[in-house]
């Protein structure tokens, strides 16, 4: 099992933010990843990211208004959740993918 970790500028700034039922539903997509956090796997929209020069971020789709970015520590078995923002705001600044 994995140990999830989220920052708190951004990430955490915005669940805090969420009305109680949508945190709620963030919440629990996000504490799946502690089980199952790679791609393909589980049914969810999870997608891997090449940033280049070996850095790996993944994301996953959080109903149709949330996306989480995460990367995966595999050597310390931790999921760390350094940004979520809505859809629209990944779409602005990422395009759609």
């Amino acid at each position: 099992m994995y140990r999830l970790t989220i920052s708190k500028n951004r990430a955490q700034k915005l669940l805090d933010a969420l009305p109680e039922r949508s945190r709620r539903i963030v919440k629990e997509h996000l504490l799946r990843l502690q089980e199952d956090p790679y791609p393909g796997h589980g049914g969810d929209k999870k997608k891997r990211l090449d940033l280049g020069e070996g850095y790996e971020l993944y994301r996953i789709h959080i109903g149709r208004g949330y996306t989480a970015f995460y990367r995966i520590l595999e050597e310390e078995q931790v999921v760390r959740i350094p940004d979520i923002m809505t859809i629209e705001q990944t779409h602005r600044r990422y395009g759609q993918f």
